[in-house]
């Protein structure tokens, strides 16, 4: 029998006690999940859209730090109610048992003691004098007087198995209730109004202590892991909204990446996983102290005159520079989020997020379930979490200039930095392997889309891509399963076809923007990631025979909308008031009469 745990205890305890309780906190955290929204989205961008001063930036600051506090808050009550629900459904398996085990003893009018062993009456085979024997499991019962050596007793069996029975219950529910309590215990907050990065840390050890505890009632392997969004989402609309919550609560970084559920729901369980790692990044940093200098002179006094400082070199062997890279990136989500009402923004999802590699994040402007009009951007070489303020702000650009040209239709902008793009002009991106790899990660997410979304035809879905990113739409596109209606493409080197019939689309649903003076373009058709290529001799896999060809987009022979462009270089196309914003925008919103084309 478990020391601490009685059977009286097991049977008295009113589970469903245990479950208002939960429904109780469920209801604290889902409160403040729609507090942190509101104050966020209503709150933080009006001030800032109507006030300029020194109070004014002070009270932004207090009004983000209340959106920490409602964040920190729907966490910790939803692990809560986790627990509670877990505990009131682990436990209903012992009780149950029990309960059956104390109504045998009953019929029989047997007695269950105070510890749990049971006393009977001996009824033997053979007319004897009656006694009275007790049965505790694992003890032997001693035949007491009246009953012969070697005689029968019908109930001496039936009285040690349900005092086994009793302990198996007494047992399997102190095991039970051990492993919760000790979960439990570690969801304590520090007292005061701040959610510090050790808080937000301590809220990710939470929440693996959480899933541990609660493994046998929420199965992570029940996520599903490799199945199609449509799949995805049959799962996700088979749980109840508690067990909705429960699994966005306790496994926020498998549901935030789960293609095909609801946009808030990923972006609720993305957001947590940001605030955590950009608290455990940025102690990891300060850990490491502030950044020495790189180079000091040489204490010898001989050549060189300046060496590496040891000092740096340690501290960039600890990750300084990596964390640092790491920090930019989330703090440029992070400022999307901080715009979200300025000038009309809409709010911002987080679709996707996490440090692998150079880093990868899915951004929405708008919720994209709900769009009429949705744009996906795959951005080029160079890539990664840490530069991607800049991509988000292509995407910005987008939505405004959308936005302006058809106000009364929806429209979500999305910034997709879901693969693994090139970081080298000159080795990387000459190798086709880039988009390769990355083309059925835009296609589950595409399609995940379309499955939110409610269908094919419930949004008007545009693929943008610039430089590489266009030829990971190509590699994307060329299967016949693109969810896209029109494909943009800019600065591009090629998309591994040669003609525009050759793309999911048809050639009247892809437009090309080429600059001029953009050398990219130029580059794919010399790197080989157009459509065709015969009578080549290369050298180092650069080609050098006239006979050498390559269709890529802004080529007429491709037969894509060539679109007129006045901006210059590689990275221009989508600065304000451009006619080449214009025309990415006219074709994300649907009004192609109003492109106009070289």
């Amino acid at each position: 029998m478990t020391a601490g745990l009685t059977w009286q205890q097991l049977r008295d305890v009113k589970l469903s006690g245990l479950d208002d309780v939960a429904d109780g906190w469920g209801t604290v955290s889902s409160r403040a999940g729609a507090a942190h929204d509101q104050v966020q989205s209503e709150m933080t961008g009006a001030l800032k859209k109507t006030q300029e001063s020194e109070s004014a930036t002070a009270a932004v600051s207090r009004i983000q730090r209340l959106e920490r506090n409602f964040q920190y808050t729907q966490t910790e009550c939803g692990l809560v109610r986790t627990l509670l629900n877990g505990l009131a459904s682990e436990l209903a398996a012992p009780q149950r048992k029990l309960k059956d085990a104390l109504a045998d003893a009953e019929s029989l009018k047997f007695t269950v003691e105070s510890d749990g062993s049971v006393t009977y009456t001996h009824t033997p085979a053979v007319p004897f004098a009656p006694g009275r024997g007790t049965a505790t499991p694992g003890a032997p019962v001693p035949l007491l007087p009246g009953v012969a050596e070697g005689g029968a007793d019908i109930n001496k069996g039936k009285a040690e198995d349900i005092a086994q029975r009793i302990a198996d219950a007494l047992s399997e529910a102190g095991v039970t209730d051990a492993r919760y309590a000790s979960a439990l215990r570690k969801l304590k907050a520090p007292p005061g109004i701040d959610v510090t990065d050790a808080m937000l840390t301590d809220a990710a050890s939470d929440t693996a202590a959480v899933a541990k505890a609660t493994s046998e009632f929420l199965d992570k392997n029940s996520i599903p892991h490799g199945k199609s969004p449509a799949e995805n989402k049959k799962w996700w609309d088979s749980l109840t909204p508690e067990q909705q919550d429960e699994y966005s609560t306790v496994y926020p970084h498998e549901i935030g990446a789960l293609d095909g559920i609801p946009s808030t729901v990923r972006d609720d369980a993305n957001r947590m996983v940001l605030a955590e790692t950009h608290a455990k990044v940025r102690q990891q940093l300060d850990s490491l102290g502030k950044e020495p200098p790189k180079m000091i002179a040489n204490p010898y006094g001989s050549y060189p005159v300046a060496i590496t400082n040891p000092a740096w070199q340690t501290w960039h062997d600890g990750g300084g520079d990596k964390l640092r890279t790491q920090l930019k990136g989330m703090d440029a989500i992070q400022s999307r989020f901080d715009k979200t009402g300025e000038n009309g923004l809409p709010d911002a999802y987080l679709l996707g997020f996490d440090l692998d590699g150079n880093g990868h994040a899915i951004l929405a402007n708008g919720n994209p379930d709900t769009a009429q009009n949705t744009a996906v951007y795959v951005p080029g070489t160079s890539s990664k979490l840490e530069s991607f303020g800049g991509d988000v702000s292509r995407m910005l650009a987008i939505w405004r200039e959308g936005h302006a040209k058809d106000p009364g239709e929806s429209l979500s902008t999305i910034t997709w930095l879901g693969y693994d793009a090139p970081q080298n002009i000159v080795t990387d991106s000459p190798q086709k392997h880039f988009a390769y790899d990355g083309a059925p990660k835009l296609n589950q997410f595409l399609d995940g889309l379309q499955s939110a979304q409610g269908g094919a035809d419930a949004s008007h879905t545009t693929v943008i891509g610039h430089s590489y990113g266009t030829t990971t739409i190509g590699a994307a596109a060329q299967k016949g399963d693109l969810a896209a209606d029109d494909l943009v493409v800019v600065g591009s080197p090629g998309m591994l076809v040669g003609n525009a019939d050759d793309l999911d689309v048809g050639k009247d649903h892809v437009w090309s923007e080429a600059g001029r003076t953009d050398p990219v373009p130029l580059l794919g058709k010399s790197v080989g990631l157009g459509g065709y290529e015969w009578g080549v001799s290369k050298w180092n896999g650069i080609p050098y025979d006239a006979g050498y060809i390559q269709n890529i987009p802004s080529d007429e022979a491709f037969g894509a909308h060539r679109m007129d462009v006045d901006t210059s270089g590689h990275s221009d196309y989508w600065n304000n008031g451009t006619e080449s914003l214009k025309n990415q925008a006219f074709v994300v919103v649907g009004q192609y009469s109003r492109v106009s084309e070289d």
